[in-house]
């Protein structure tokens, strides 16, 4: 059904390929040792590499289906958007460019692909991506040849692809209360999406900058702007200790501030109420800082919300570590988001079909 947008029979047939490959082959998900997983035919190669590289099938509409299948199996009421941080060599994989890592602290020389979960359960499935082209891509025509990116792709910063990801998990599924969560703490232009979801009435859990202007609000609470870290530093705010998932370290204390952005129009009336939080260090120190809608639900409510992002990252690891997200060797665009959908169409397979465990790459026995 996810691959009925496939005109081809040979089309449908590679692709269902391809998804077994991801699931049964152990180790490196390399194109040749997928085809080897899946049919004795020395031809199959050549066909597999075919398929995901330079066949003219549209994963946006593979995508669509997956979404409305993955929303099928029960309400969603968080959407959570994740980072997966794809280390290349060289630098003409498509996108590929030197990356500060927040989560390793490192630089890379990676892709960076941006993606939309839905929250069914206790699953995490990925139902859409889209991958950062820095501008020295999207303004170097030879690249763009080489890599085959349609003309239309333009360069976007990061919270524009979050938007858009929004957008379309809008646009596919009925879910006009799903939460959206998403880490934008190394994002200085956050206040671009924060308006935006706002204006789309979308309530929202965001990783905000701690650079980023609030003012404090609340009963005889009086001053000017300030930092989000400066005033989470003052000390003054409610604390709260809370459970949150279970992957986590089962109790956290949370300290929180009611707020507001300042507005860049004099005379205006005050906007509209956020909640600022975090979570507090042994040693006292404020952890990410984190801002919501959710003003009047309670701490223990919008920090179970934000502790799903670590949910989030975890299924991105195992994406990587057993479903082949790293091992794709092509170097077009079109390739990219063939594999990304095929990776994710796998995922949702096994954790929601009851497809069986996928050979882990730490487990498995690699072939000479």
């Amino acid at each position: 059904m996810i691959f009925k947008s496939l005109r081809r029979i040979d089309q449908r047939n590679w692709a269902y390929a391809y998804l077994k490959g991801l699931l049964v082959t152990p180790g490196k998900k390399s194109v040749r040792r997928l085809a080897t997983a899946v049919s004795q035919d020395p031809s199959a190669v050549q066909s597999l590499r075919q398929f995901v590289s330079l066949s003219p099938w549209d994963s946006d509409d593979v995508m669509e289906e997956l979404t409305r299948w993955v929303a099928g199996h029960g309400p969603t009421p968080v959407w959570s958007i994740g980072r997966a941080v794809l280390p290349k060599r060289g630098n003409r994989s498509v996108g590929v460019h030197r990356y500060f890592d927040p989560s390793s602290r490192r630089t890379l020389n990676c892709q960076l692909g941006l993606g939309a979960f839905l929250c069914v359960g206790s699953a995490q499935i990925p139902v859409d991506w889209f991958l950062h082209l820095p501008a020295v891509w999207t303004h170097d025509s030879q690249r763009r040849k080489e890599a085959r990116i349609p003309d239309s792709e333009r360069y976007q910063p990061l919270w524009a692809h979050a938007l858009r990801l929004v957008d379309r998990l809008s646009a596919r599924t009925d879910a006009t209360s799903s939460i959206v969560l998403v880490d934008m703490s190394d994002e200085p232009d956050v206040g671009h999406l924060l308006r935006e979801l706002a204006n789309r009435r979308r309530d929202f859990v965001v990783a905000i900058p701690p650079q980023l202007t609030v003012l404090q609000a609340g009963e005889g609470v009086a001053g000017g702007p300030v930092s989000a870290r400066a005033l989470v530093l003052r000390g003054s705010q409610e604390t709260a200790v809370v459970s949150l998932p279970d992957w986590q370290q089962p109790m956290t204390q949370l300290q929180t501030s009611l707020v507001r952005l300042p507005s860049s129009s004099q005379g205006r009336s005050p906007g509209p109420l956020y909640r600022l939080f975090t979570e507090v260090g042994r040693n006292c120190a404020p952890g990410t800082l984190w801002l919501t809608n959710l003003a009047h639900h309670t701490i223990a409510e919008v920090g179970a919300i934000a502790g799903l992002q670590k949910g989030t990252a975890a299924v991105v690891a195992t994406l990587e570590q057993d479903f082949g997200l790293l091992d794709f060797e092509g170097r077009s665009f079109l390739g990219w988001y063939h594999h990304m959908a095929l990776v994710s169409a796998a995922h949702a397979f096994q954790r929601l079909h009851g497809g069986g465990s996928v050979p882990s790459r730490s487990t498995a026995r690699q072939a000479p």
